[in-house]
């Protein structure tokens, strides 16, 4: 099955990996036909802690490392790439911050530049923010694995597309319920959580698309996409899943992401 997979074009193989992404997120929006009430805090602070803690390993695991070995392979310093894409995509994150409008829930105050967008749009915004690194990295390693054409970058990739479904799925939850909570209805609210996570099909067939036949670039992408997600998870992810005080269930909820999305990277791969 998977030898008959590797030989798929890479921008499709992103397509694949990150469309999964996309209905994991769909998945979670879907529980606002299930649930009546607004989730608990300490189950929403371990969801958010979850998601940070897949992203700092996936970041590690799934793109540091593959960045590292690949640029050796080049016969380029492999801190080189490494480092500079991180900084820059780190950058590239913190600048959309400040420019794109967007809302927080539990929050009052809007970020970004000054706008008339509606509180739903906004919120909707925010999860979009952190989707867009995440569908960078799932793309961006499906089109590695195409490129080597290696069922073990292909493993690789299956395992970080897992991991970041994991993780999407409270995301989903998280945009659908508080909508639900504002007066929407339960389509509506649907719709709003399910397309917070179509940037990530986008945003991972560009990237794949980007470096499509150009392997010397792809450390410095895979490096980029691991800054853009680190960035989220201490400016937003860590910060919220730690909001109330002594938040354990933060803190556990971090490493039992960090330990789950290790585990399927060295597992599969």
């Amino acid at each position: 099955m998977f030898s008959d997979i590797i030989g798929l074009n890479p921008i499709f193989l992103a397509l694949l990996g990150t469309t999964f992404t996309f209905f994991a997120t769909a998945v979670g929006a879907a529980m606002v036909y299930l649930m009546k009430k607004d989730v608990n805090p300490n189950v929403q602070h371990s969801f958010l802690g979850f998601a940070a803690g897949v992203m700092i390993a996936a970041s590690v695991w799934s793109l540091l490392i593959p960045a590292i070995e690949m640029a050796e392979e080049q016969g380029i310093s492999g801190w080189i790439p490494s480092a500079g894409g991180f900084v820059i995509g780190g950058i590239f994150l913190f600048i959309l911050d400040k420019l794109l409008p967007h809302l927080h829930i539990d929050q009052d105050k809007p970020e970004g530049l000054k706008s008339s967008f509606k509180r739903t749009t906004m919120l909707v915004l925010a999860v979009t923010l952190h989707n867009i690194p995440e569908g960078m990295a799932v793309g961006l390693s499906f089109g590695l694995a195409g490129q080597l054409n290696s069922q073990s970058a292909l493993m690789s990739s299956v395992a970080l597309a897992i991991g970041i479904g994991i993780q999407n799925f409270p995301e989903g939850a998280a945009i659908s319920l508080p909508l639900r909570n504002e007066g929407f209805s339960k389509n509506k609210s649907f719709v709003f959580g399910a397309l917070s996570g179509i940037v990530e099909p986008i945003g991972g067939v560009i990237s794949a698309f980007l470096v499509s036949g150009v392997t010397g670039i792809m450390p410095w992408m895979l490096s980029f996409a691991a800054g853009a997600m680190i960035y989220v998870v201490s400016e937003e992810l860590i910060p919220e899943s730690q909001s109330s005080e002594h938040s354990h269930a933060g803190t556990i909820g971090t490493m039992l992401g960090f330990v789950v999305m290790m585990v399927l990277d060295v597992a599969l791969s």
